[in-house]
C-alpha cells in the first residue's frame, strides 16, 4: 500500500501480527514502447471496519507506466468478496487485469466494429447511453443464442426485427 497508508494501517510494532492478513504481488510487462509495473497489496485487516456485505479482502493496486521516459502513476482500491483462500494477491491482480481486457476486447471491440460506436455523433441528452444499452442487449441476446457470426446475425435481425423481439 502507499507508504502513508501502510504506516497508518500497519505501524512497525504490529507488522508481524498483520503479516498473516496481508499478501502482495508485482508484475512487470514490457512491450509496445512502454514498461508497466503493477503491484497489489491485499489485506483482511480492514474487513471489520467496512460496512460492506460479504467483504473478504481490501486491495490496493498501483500501476506505474513509463512511455518514452515519461512516468505516470495510479493507485486504485478494490473490495472483493473472494477470500484469500479463493484468490490470493497474484490471482486478484490477474483477475483485475483480465477484467479490463475482456471489456475492451470483448464488448467494446464488438460495439465498435458492429455499430461503429466510436464514430457516432449522437450526443443529445441520454440518447448515447440509451443506444449503448440497446446495443448491449442485442449483443447479449446473440451471445445467449451462441452466435459466432455477429455481423451476419445483426443484418438478419435488421431485416427481420420481429425475430429479435421473439427472443426477448
Amino acid at each position: 500500500m502507499s507508504s502513508l497508508l501502510t504506516r497508518q494501517l500497519f505501524p512497525p510494532y504490529c507488522q508481524r501480527e498483520r503479516a498473516k492478513e496481508q499478501d502482495h504481488h508485482r508484475t512487470v510487462e514490457k512491450g509496445h514502447g512502454r514498461v508497466e509495473v503493477r503491484s497489489i497489496r491485499t489485506t483482511t485487516a480492514l474487513n471489520s471496519y467496512l460496512n460492506w456485505p460479504g467483504v473478504q479482502q481490501v486491495c490496493e493496486v498501483t500501476r506505474e507506466r513509463t512511455i518514452k521516459g515519461k512516468k505516470s502513476f495510479e493507485v486504485v482500491y478494490y473490495i472483493t468478496s473472494l477470500s484469500p483462500s479463493k484468490a490470493n494477491a497474484e490471482d486478484l491482480l490477474a483477475m483485475i487485469r483480465n477484467h479490463w481486457g475482456v471489456i475492451e476486447n470483448g464488448l467494446h471491440y464488438l460495439r465498435d466494429t458492429l455499430y461503429e460506436e466510436d464514430k457516432s455523433t449522437i450526443r443529445t441528452g441520454h440518447s448515447a447511453q440509451n443506444l449503448a444499452a440497446l446495443r448491449n442487449t442485442t449483443l447479449n441476446i446473440m451471445r445467449n443464442l451462441k452466435v459466432t457470426a455477429f455481423a451476419k446475425t445483426l443484418r438478419e435481425f435488421s431485416r427481420q426485427p420481429l425475430r429479435l423481439v421473439h427472443y426477448l
